[in-house]
């Protein structure tokens, strides 16, 4: 049996956090508000992005006003900055190693398929990801199937088995879809949220790199044959 490696996208594999810090900050502005620093940010984040801003103190109109047509707002400030950040430590490795051992790779994320997909291609990773399950528009996100649901969905149709399927993110969202689908779930730090919350939500492993990811694929029998 192959292992499934069912990655999140923004924080976890690519390296997006501070492009994400800018972008609310640039949001903050717009509405006359501070600007807040990493930590705060970290303390804060989550899906959907209209609860860090609820929490940040926006009012409930000034969250639609950001929502409104797609959320040009914020993928117009966002897009280009993601368009600079690389990859997370290790990723490229840990993808390759993917592809060498016959394993699936696949990124369940809230962002968007198309920029996803062109994000892929720039980073030269679009080869090794055997599957993207995102929202489809900027109309349908947070509004259509839920990441959760998605993944379910695509386990049954694919035949994946829970017990050899990690699920790899930077948010406790991702435990939570591990726990409700029978996954191992593996938390890496680093990426949108703090280390407490995600320590919080109880993963069955906390990571700081994708390096570290390997000696837990290892100790479920999987990639033995590859040094890091």
């Amino acid at each position: 049996m192959k292992p499934v490696l069912v990655f999140d996208w923004n924080g976890t594999l690519l390296d997006d956090a501070y492009a994400l810090l800018e972008t609310t900050n640039a949001i903050l502005d717009r509405f006359g508000r501070a600007a807040i620093d990493m930590k705060t940010f970290r303390e804060h984040c989550d899906v959907p992005l209209s609860l860090l801003y609820r929490s940040l103190g926006l009012s409930q109109d000034e969250v639609a006003t950001v929502d409104r047509d797609g959320s040009a707002i914020f993928h117009d400030a966002y897009e280009p900055l993601a368009d600079k950040a690389d990859l997370r430590e290790g990723a490229r490795r840990v993808l390759e190693l993917a592809r060498q051992e016959g394993a699936s790779s696949v990124i369940v994320s809230n962002h968007i398929v198309d920029p996803l997909r062109s994000q892929l291609r720039r980073l030269g990773i679009n080869d090794y990801i055997d599957d993207v399950l995102a929202f489809e528009s900027r109309t349908t996100q947070y509004k259509s199937v839920s990441k959760g649901e998605r993944l379910r969905l695509y386990m049954q149709k694919n035949n994946f088995k829970p017990a050899s399927t990690f699920i790899i993110g930077d948010m406790p969202v991702e435990t939570d879809i591990a726990r409700n689908l029978g996954l191992i779930s593996i938390s890496i730090t680093g990426g949108f949220v703090s280390e407490s919350r995600l320590r919080a939500a109880h993963p069955d492993y906390t990571i700081n790199n994708h390096h570290e990811l390997l000696p837990i694929l290892r100790s479920h029998g999987f990639f033995g044959m590859h040094k890091s």
